[in-house]
């Protein structure tokens, strides 16, 4: 049994808007990248380099996320009966691991520059990094609202957030070494940097993974919700029991529902029922629910599909 959910008809709009604020965060993160690679150059400051190559990616970051965000948009067809939902959690896969490429780049390079740190130009560092530090302030509020919802939004997010991570490091860095000559610090700075992009992006592709494996989302407890299906009236037993997420917001489940030998109108109700309770209390609004008056296994709770593989 299928039942849309009321917020779907606020999707494009939100779609929309959010696409025109990767739109501008795209541009104006391109505008300054050139800047800052450059500048970076000059100042022979690693923490600079570091940031524009982080830039780099933000820019293709964002270019795909906007792209996946009107690809969710669509309706879905007969080829892609869920639409093109999976769109961000490929984007999302795409970018948490370029933050992993990216942190691995910078480990290299900073261990290349340990045994004999070069002279930096602090003043330059310092006055690149606070234009730095604003311009992927503004680009990472932009993207920011609706993040907490969207693992394609959170992780253009996290890249744009890592930026302004980056980017505050290298004033502190600047500063440092324009009081004490210490050009080691623009090396720790960009270490530290480093380990922060990595913490975040394996956190962003541990959850795009159990997406796309088809694993029950983290925020529902199987055992709770079996028991609340137990619960509705008419049923007898449930098995063959399957939650999974298409994106992190739009969660799917199907299951096998035991009743009494009941007239149709009857067994309706009670599909009615049982899905009416998961929408109200677990927020899933997609549900299919077959009725049967005999388990075919009353301990099976999941379906093995390797069993499904029979030779014919």
């Amino acid at each position: 049994m299928n039942r849309s959910n009321p917020t779907h008809r606020h999707l494009n709009a939100s779609t929309k808007d959010a696409a025109k604020r990767i739109a501008v965060s795209f541009a104006l993160t391109l505008v300054f990248l050139v800047g800052e690679a450059i500048a970076g150059y000059i100042a022979n400051s690693l923490a600079l380099l570091t940031d524009a190559a982080h830039n780099l990616t933000d820019v293709l970051a964002l270019g795909l996320s906007w792209y996946a965000l009107r690809l969710t948009s669509l309706p879905p067809n007969h080829q892609k009966t869920y639409g093109y939902h999976r769109a961000g959690i490929l984007v999302a896969l795409i970018n948490s691991t370029s933050l992993v490429l990216i942190s691995i780049g910078i480990f290299y390079e900073a261990y290349q520059r340990l045994a004999s740190p070069p002279a930096v130009r602090a003043d330059l560092l310092i006055g690149v990094g606070i234009l730095a530090f604003v311009v992927n302030l503004i680009t990472a509020w932009l993207v920011q609202r609706g993040s907490d919802k969207d693992l394609n939004l959170r992780s253009a997010y996290v890249h744009l957030m890592g930026d302004v991570i980056s980017t505050l490091g290298a004033v502190v860095a600047g500063g440092i070494i324009l009081l004490t000559q210490w050009y080691w610090v623009d090396i720790l700075i960009s270490l530290l940097i480093g380990v922060l992009i990595l913490w975040n992006a394996v956190r962003i592709l541990r959850e795009t993974l159990n997406i796309l494996l088809e694993s029950t989302p983290a925020d529902i407890i199987v055992d709770d919700i079996v028991a609340d299906i137990m619960g509705v009236g008419g049923v007898l037993g449930v098995h063959d029991l399957h939650i999974w997420s298409i994106s992190k917001n739009l969660h799917m489940l199907s299951a096998h529902i035991v009743t009494d030998d009941l007239p149709l109108s009857a067994g309706s109700q009670i599909q009615s029922d049982v899905s009416h309770m998961i929408r109200r209390k677990y927020g899933i609004y997609h549900t299919t629910l077959q009725l049967e008056c005999g388990e075919c296994d009353p301990i099976m709770l999941h379906c093995d599909l390797n069993g499904l593989k029979r030779s014919p």
